[in-house]
């Protein structure tokens, strides 16, 4: 009787490439905000803005260093009319992640209170975010009525 022999390995890579591919849908997943979820508290939504579009600079770190986005946002009665994120790379793989962060948090932040806003992740990229929350942050010192 004689034995073919099988690669042993070819297994292995079928199940690293499944494991692969789902941790990219995985990372693929929606924004998330503070006032999701059922455990979630809403946020104290008593301050008041000035309707307008105001403008500020993020800045987060990641895996190559400090990275910077532009957000600007349009207020109406306290609530995001409008969100642009202006991207601004150091390499390619932060300008994946700027970008696909740029397309996808209009759909996450239009039609909220800004006290609301707390995103975490979109479109897989959560250090974007981060500037995304201290631009927020600077933009509602900004905007902040007396």
């Amino acid at each position: 009787m004689t034995r073919t022999a099988r690669p042993a390995a070819a297994p292995l890579y079928a199940t690293a490439a499944g494991l692969t591919l789902l941790g990219t849908l995985a990372g693929c997943a929606e924004a998330t905000t503070e006032a999701e979820g059922p455990d979630a508290a809403p946020s104290d939504t008593s301050a008041n803005y000035s309707d307008g579009t105001y403008q500020a600079d993020g800045t987060y770190t990641s895996p190559n260093g400090s990275e910077n986005i532009i957000v600007q946002v349009t207020l109406a009665d306290d609530v995001v009319t409008e969100v642009t994120v202006t991207t601004n790379p150091t390499n390619a793989t932060t300008e994946f992640y700027q970008e696909a962060f740029a397309e996808g948090i209009a759909a996450e932040v239009v039609g909220v209170d800004i006290d609301l806003l707390d995103v975490t992740r979109v479109s897989g990229s959560s250090l974007t975010s981060g500037g995304f929350r201290e631009a927020i942050a600077s933009i509602k010192a900004d905007a902040l009525e007396s």
